[in-house]
């Protein structure tokens, strides 16, 4: 077998066992041609499977550097995705072809700095909850729905599926709820007055009748509402709102950590809230506050 026929049987195998995604299979599929096409030139002729094995560190670091140095040089994220879809493809060689590669455990990707969080500021995400009541194209039952999804984003710190998770038994909210975020970890999550009376109203206004074990929030049709369609009402109210592209859902998220520091909580409590593994990830936030400090600092003091 050659290693493009490897190629093939990996992908098949994304899209048939793994249910792969079309973006996934276009973007392993993308970086295990170009991988298969710099090794067939580097060793001056066509690569087989069992080269596939053989293929040494030196190799894979001057593919990477072949990547950053190229016409069109990739960022050190998206050198990192390549390499991970690369680390995927020799592990279906290992397991399912018997051609293991032990030279990729000595092989690092890039490393990455992730970006500070970007979120809105208190006047604009309160300009978001309110924004939808001003659209006449909108029933006042839809716009009860979003209100209370944007509400619960930003006065619980929920990301968009666990907020959509929500069940209709979980209303009227209590105190507080318990949230099973990334990695089935759970969470108490204390629930704001104002929340509570968002889910009240939409409850009131929604249409359908909801069993205890459907979800709470409702499409158009009666069906479970959607992810996209929560993106898609941010996009709009944004635009009409003039706020950034950095102004999606998640921003929401951010918003509600960048605020609780900046009133004086502390980080292992937003920890706590936000559902983080690592006190790491939340200190991100820190950098948020402290640019807000010196902008406020620039403009106001006398001498700045």
């Amino acid at each position: 077998m050659t290693a493009e026929g490897a190629l093939i049987a990996w992908l098949e195998h994304l899209a048939k066992e793994r249910r792969a995604s079309p973006r996934t299979l276009e973007a392993y599929g993308f970086a295990g041609r170009r991988y298969i096409a710099f090794l067939g030139q580097h060793r001056g002729g066509a690569v087989s499977l069992k080269d596939m094995g053989g293929i040494t560190a030196g190799e894979i670091r001057a593919w990477l550097a072949h990547l950053r140095q190229g016409d069109h040089p990739l960022a050190p994220r998206s050198l990192s995705q390549a390499l991970s879809a690369i680390r995927t493809f020799h592990g279906f060689l290992d397991r399912r072809l018997d051609t293991p590669n032990p030279a990729l455990a000595l092989v690092r990707g890039p490393k990455i700095r992730p970006g500070a969080p970007r979120p809105v500021t208190e006047d604009q995400a309160l300009g978001m909850i309110a924004e939808p009541a001003l659209d006449p194209d909108r029933e006042g039952w839809e716009v009860a729905r979003d209100q209370a999804v944007l509400t619960l984003l930003y006065g619980c710190g929920l990301r968009i599926s666990e907020a959509l998770s929500l069940k209709r038994s979980d209303a009227p909210l209590p105190d507080s709820l318990r949230i099973t975020g990334k990695g089935s970890k759970t969470r108490m999550v204390p629930v704001l007055p104002a929340v509570r009376e968002a889910i009240d109203e939409y409850l009131k206004a929604v249409p359908f009748g909801l069993a205890p074990e459907e979800p709470l929030f409702r499409a158009k049709r009666g069906g479970p509402l959607s992810p996209r369609h929560v993106q898609a009402t941010v996009q709009l109210l944004r635009g009409r709102l003039g706020l950034p592209a950095s102004a999606t859902p998640h921003a929401l998220r951010h918003s509600f950590a960048t605020h609780l520091l900046g009133a004086g909580a502390d980080l292992r409590s937003i920890q706590e809230l936000l559902g983080h593994a690592s006190l790491s990830t939340t200190q991100r936030y820190t950098e948020v506050d402290a640019a807000a400090l010196l902008r406020a600092y620039s403009q106001a003091h006398p001498h700045a």
